[in-house]
């Protein structure tokens, strides 16, 4: 049995092929790993990365817009807050 060789080109084309299909077939859903080959698979993830991301570079789903780093700082602010007021409680009390 033949071994195929895949390229990060390649592996765009897979993707977006498989969308038209399901896009022919009815309602809108993305590609899922369990539509390819296990090879088809390992390959995508090989040169494209998670699978979000690689949809995301073959131009099927739109990039996240989310800044992590905001949101952690945000977070921290939070959980700072909520001690120094758990803190000013038991003094109180």
């Amino acid at each position: 049995m033949a071994v195929q060789k895949y390229t990060e080109a390649a592996c765009l084309l897979l993707l977006q092929k498989k969308q038209e299909e399901l896009d022919a077939l009815g309602p809108h859903r993305f590609p899922q790993r369990s539509d390819f080959s296990d090879s088809e698979v390992v390959a995508i993830k090989a040169f494209l990365g998670p699978w979000p991301r690689a949809l995301e570079k073959a131009g099927l789903k739109e990039p996240r817009q989310d800044d992590r780093l905001e949101k952690n700082r945000e977070k921290r602010r939070r959980a700072r807050r909520r001690r120094r007021g758990k803190a000013q409680e038991e003094t109180d009390g």
